[in-house]
């Protein structure tokens, strides 16, 4: 008897080890997030608000619930890794899931390589002795060892370092909170609703800086083939940790945003060395707190961050292989480790060389920031039109509020904000994608245009779940 979880029904066999418990995938997703994420970019994203930096974190969690409940909704349809390549190849239509998986691409690959270098950035001023480059082999190479070791390691290490990092938001929340009780600071609103600045173009260009530290949430749909629950596991998880780090990044953001020294001087210069948290937090508690943020926030995004997110980039490259839109040699899965070997060391090689060029330049983290924020939300648009053209038109659902309205408004958000996004990562974006077309071209060409594996039993497997 197949179960919802059987890989055979759809053409795939169970290669990946089912290892993942509920606590494993909550830890995970807050892992990938970063529960301390907003520290590295809170100046630019107050700047960007006009000093709303609290309601662009909340409006990026409504944004993204609707996106989370989409997911929710495709994977339990397809509950296999790939996340939306398969959505859509599966749910639209295979030509569609490859320009999915093209634009995720944008997202899961050059992750790692920014993670790496901001945290790499952040220890050499912290430690100049050692050099940018040495830091990120470092940290590169520890993360793919581990990760090549097995999915079980790589879920006890989270587990650690997620621990490490809510201590040290715990120590400032309550520090911060302190002084402010004692006067340090101005308690205010403002960083929720500022009537001089307000306007809704800016905070969606705010929030489309912000939602870099959202990522992350979409990520624990990679480990569907690897959850003991399977599908409605791996759903309940993105929505709990979605919400769970939402509340934390408002709450950092918020009581950040009392204690800045200078507000009009951040609004009109912006966070030129990237440290207005840390000066936040000196006010706080003095130059220890300001040392512990930094130096947190650098280990976080250069370790267990950098570690989760090569996981997921891997999983992606792992599913898009295996169905022949990537190179075959992407697909092989080590027997011993059931991991998938050779997506994992190149996702490790990518990173370091795309770390070691954006070092050299000036703009490297803004640029590659925008870049990955941009195909995040295509990717999410593509999969809200996904959950409507696979459950509404083709399975003929009646749950129009599931299957229209709650993707419908989450498409609809997110489209304002890719509007309201950085232009160069626009231009980049198309680019990137009108390249996508060209590859995609290229496989019609050459006779191996997408198809994936067990199309015929996916529709079948569709109309089975509609009915449940």
């Amino acid at each position: 008897m197949t179960t919802s979880n059987d890989l055979t029904r759809y053409g795939y066999r169970q290669e990946l080890s089912r290892q993942l418990r509920s606590r494993d995938l909550v830890a995970y997703g807050l892992v990938y997030m970063v529960p301390i994420a907003p520290m590295a970019i809170f100046g630019s994203v107050y700047a960007g608000s006009g000093g709303m930096v609290a309601l662009a974190y909340a409006v990026g969690v409504v944004a993204l619930v609707f996106t989370a409940f989409s997911y929710a909704q495709m994977v339990k349809a397809f509950p296999m890794s790939g996340s939306v390549y398969n959505y859509a190849g599966r749910g639209i239509s295979p030509p569609l899931g490859f320009l999915a998986g093209w634009v995720i691409l944008l997202d899961y690959v050059l992750v790692p390589g920014l993670l790496y270098l901001v945290a790499s950035v952040a220890m050499h001023s912290t430690v100049p002795a050692v050099p940018v480059w040495l830091w990120l082999l470092g940290f590169v190479a520890v993360n793919t060892i581990i990760n090549s070791v097995g999915i079980r390691l790589t879920a006890m290490v989270t587990r650690v370092m997620l621990v490490g990092e809510l201590i040290v938001l715990a120590v400032f929340l309550a520090v911060a909170g302190w002084a402010l009780a004692s006067g340090k600071g101005r308690f205010s609103w403002d960083a929720f609703y500022n009537s001089d600045t307000f306007t809704w173009s800016l905070v969606a260009g705010a929030v489309s800086i912000a939602v870099l530290s959202f990522l992350g949430f979409d990520g624990i749909s990679m480990l569907a083939e690897e959850a003991k629950g399977g599908s409605r596991q791996v759903g309940r998880a993105m929505a709990g940790v979605l919400i769970l780090a939402g509340v934390l990044f408002i709450a950092q953001t918020w009581l950040a945003a009392m204690l800045v020294t200078a507000p009009d001087a951040l609004l009109a210069e912006g966070d030129v060395n990237g440290t207005a948290f840390y000066d936040a937090a000196a006010v706080a508690g003095g130059g220890w707190l300001a040392t512990l943020c930094a130096v947190a926030t650098a280990i976080a995004w250069g370790l267990p961050n950098s570690m989760v997110a090569q996981v997921a980039t891997s999983r992606l490259l792992y599913a898009m292989a295996r169905d022949r839109q990537l190179p075959a040699f992407l697909a092989k899965v080590s027997v011993r480790r059931s991991v998938p070997i050779n997506a994992t060391l190149l996702t490790g090689a990518v990173s370091l060389a795309l770390g070691l060029y954006l070092a050299t330049r000036a703009d490297g983290i803004t640029l590659l920031s925008s870049l990955i924020n941009f195909g995040a939300m295509v990717a999410f648009l593509v999969l809200h039109v996904s959950v409507v053209v696979h459950h509404l038109i083709r399975q003929r659902s009646g749950n129009w509020w599931a299957h229209l309205v709650m993707p419908g408004i989450g498409f609809a958000i997110l489209a304002y904000v890719v509007v309201n996004a950085n232009i160069a990562a626009q231009r980049l974006g198309l680019a990137w994608l009108a390249l996508g077309v060209l590859v995609l071209a290229g496989l019609y060409l050459t006779g191996r245009r997408p198809v994936l594996s067990g199309m015929a039993a996916t529709e079948a497997a569709g109309r089975d779940m509609a009915r449940v």
